[in-house]
């Protein structure tokens, strides 16, 4: 215990250093210009990163980071539909595995772990970067597959008043709004966005998880069908609000305040095999989210100090019930959930060399949730619980010749009251062939993540004698940055190997109920790829390719717990073993034409990976298109986009017996006005 404080005694120490050395030390090297070679950050010594497209963030309103992300990266985006849970598999980890951060509050549930990302509009961000498994150790702890890292930035507000409005309207009597206004004057900005999204979501569907037949005269069945079906009950409306507040006094300080809100009312249409649809019922989902960060950035040319400071309360409502014969409405479920986050974070970098970078880490995340359930209780189910999480690290990185870097960091996290071992990490980068940019990259790292408090407290269930979670991480993967002619070309291949030890795991017990337990052992290991490029064919046109595949091996290594478990050695349920996405542009003068495609092949619905009817969803593919013709006049810029969402009318399901809508349409208008020009 002792060498725990006197190594934390060390980081805030060397904070202090940095704040009373670093207004004293001046050089000629920014710490942002500090190069490994030509196009890389020093910061970005070994780590396997990826950078969504400010096109994907931008293409439409009504596209939520699930979609970008969908379309835009090797993860899988397990989804019922739109304004439907949507979360990630990051590697063929858990939803829950995966650490996502908002201008660096994090916003995963406390009680879930999870984040939905169909809540997240994808206009309301300027920058998003996905660090895959080790790298994630660099900005946070806990992402056993990986960290999404969103954040706004005052670079978009220009001077003076602006204001933009775009309307779309689409299929299933869907209307999708959204509103900026900009200002920015001498040393402040100011931005608003608000979002609003509505439909009926009631697409029609052939239910192939249900057979009708056809009788004759005499009773006799003569053939059956699929029957077609409408998508009841799942209208949705969902509001959001972003404030943002920035102020910057001088060249080296930044004031930053961010809000967001958000309001939803989402009702859940039933599975395929539900057959109450016949019954006045009552499925909803209602949410109102706040979240807060206060943020001050202090740079000088060879230091670096940020401090943000949050907080995030949610109040989630789930409702389910059905009439009864009677008429009565016989409520099930009434939930109601209540979360609160308050955060803390500092971080620190130091060019102490020309060739070396001290930094350092320290972030508290205290949580409270507080969750009811009042339907049919005499004394409602509950558990009101709180946990204190912290963590810490120093790092250095070092260029120790001109093709060979090194990072190598030291962390360590606490969960409550229980602190995990300390968590070493090694990244190294090296260049191989300077003329292609040719780059070699390796990273090897351990981390815990930490049960949740459902997984500890919920009612009835909960576990609190759970171990955290932990993991070993090796990457080996090449990088290349290059030009062939006119063809500016990026590529990279990335192998990896995790090994994850005490997976949590909710199993039935001979109560009735399910609780969690540490049960398993998962070995988690693929390839990723990932390339992007680029083409001018002739005056005033451009064509952009970029395309990303992930092999994804995730079995489980546990020991059987029964002679009849069969999961031993298999892939885990829902993560699909290849993974492919791609996107090709072509600009000429005021148009522009997008497509989009994403596949995953086959996914296995039961442990066991048994081929039976409803043991496997098959392989899809899906591919959207983007149709832009801008037009620009004094008073203003105008634009005019059809999308067209699964262009070739496939039937899949990414979630078992849920529905996914056929081809369908939406039509913005983007209204620009310029003022003062």
């Amino acid at each position: 215990m002792k060498y725990r404080y006197k190594a934390y005694f060390a980081i805030f120490t060397l904070l202090a250093v940095f704040v009373a050395r670093g207004a004293d030390v001046v050089t000629d090297k920014m710490l942002d210009e500090v190069r490994v070679i030509a196009n890389r950050p020093m910061s970005e010594i070994g780590l396997q990163k990826t950078v969504i497209d400010s096109v994907a963030l931008r293409e439409n309103i009504s596209l939520s980071m699930a979609d970008v992300l969908n379309f835009g990266s090797s993860l899988f985006v397990k989804s019922a539909g739109r304004a439907t849970l949507s979360t990630v598999s990051f590697r063929g980890t858990a939803p829950s595995h995966t650490v996502v951060v908002w201008n660096g509050l994090p916003i995963n549930s406390p009680a879930l772990g999870m984040t939905d990302f169909s809540l997240i509009p994808a206009y309301l961000i300027d920058r998003a970067s996905l660090y895959h498994g080790s790298s994630s150790l660099m900005q946070s702890s806990g992402g056993l597959g990986g960290m999404i890292d969103l954040s706004n930035s005052a670079i978009d507000i220009p001077q003076g008043f602006s204001l933009q409005y775009v309307q779309g309207v689409g299929s299933f009597t869907t209307l999708d709004q959204f509103l900026r206004l900009g200002y920015a004057v001498g040393k402040w900005s100011f931005s608003t966005r608000a979002v609003y999204s509505y439909s009926k979501n009631d697409f029609k569907f052939v239910n192939t998880d249900k057979m009708l037949n056809i009788y004759d005269d005499d009773n006799n069945i003569i053939s059956q069908y699929h029957p077609t079906e409408r998508n009841e009950n799942g209208g949705y409306s969902d509001f959001h609000l972003l404030q943002q507040i920035y102020f910057q006094p001088n060249r080296n300080n930044r004031l930053g305040l961010n809000f967001w809100y958000i309001g939803s009312s989402r009702n859940i249409a039933p599975t395929t095999v539900d057959y109450i649809a016949d019954r006045r019922y009552l499925n909803k989902q209602r949410e109102n989210t706040f979240r807060g960060v206060l943020s001050w950035g202090f740079s000088q040319s060879n230091f670096r100090l940020k401090l943000n400071g949050g907080y995030a309360h949610t109040w989630l409502a789930y409702d389910y019930g059905f009439t009864l014969p009677n008429g009565y409405m016989n409520h099930l479920t009434e939930s109601r959930t209540n979360t609160d986050t308050y955060f803390l974070k500092a971080t620190a970098d130091w060019l102490l060399l020309d060739n070396l970078m001290l930094s350092a880490k320290v972030a508290l995340d205290y949580n409270n949730v507080c969750t009811t359930n009042h339907a049919n209780f005499a004394t409602p189910l509950a558990y009101d619980e709180s946990r204190l999480d912290a963590e810490a690290s120093i790092s250095a990185r070092w260029q120790t010749t001109r093709n060979l870097a090194l990072t190598a960091m030291i962390s360590e996290s606490m969960a409550g009251r229980s602190w995990s071992p300390v968590i070493p990490a090694l990244f190294v980068d090296y260049a191989l062939y300077r003329p292609l940019g040719l780059m070699a990259k390796a990273s090897i790292a351990r981390n815990y993540h930490a049960p949740t408090l459902n997984d500890m407290y919920f009612q009835p269930g909960g576990n609190p004698d759970l171990e955290s979670e932990s993991g070993f991480t090796y990457d080996v993967g090449l990088s290349m940055s290059t030009q062939f002619g006119i063809v500016p070309v990026k590529a990279s291949a990335t192998w990896f190997d995790s090994y994850i030890d005490n997976w949590i795991i909710w199993l039935p017990t001979n109560k009735g109920f399910f609780s969690p337990r540490n049960m398993k052992s998962v070995h988690s290991s693929g390839v990723e790829v990932s390339a992007e490029a680029s083409v001018v064919p002739f005056k005033d046109a451009a064509i952009n390719l970029a395309c990303t595949y992930s092999w994804t091996r995730s079995v489980n290594n546990s020991e059987a717990l029964s002679q009849y478990d069969n999961s031993v050695g298999k892939q885990l349920p829902y993560v699909p073993l290849h993974s492919f996405s791609s996107m090709l542009g072509f600009d000429w003068r005021q148009w522009t034409l997008l497509l989009k495609g994403s596949y995953y092949s086959k996914r296995y619905t039961m442990s066991s990976n048994e081929d039976v009817i409803s043991g496997s969803l098959p392989g899809y593919f899906v591919c959207n298109l983007t149709l832009e013709r801008r037009f620009s006049w004094r008073p203003l810029d105008l634009s005019a986009k059809l999308a067209i969402n699964n262009l070739f009318d496939a039937d899949y399901q990414t979630v078992m017996s849920h529905p996914m809508p056929g081809i369908n349409f939406e039509v913005f208008l983007s209204i620009t006005p310029k003022f003062g020009k």
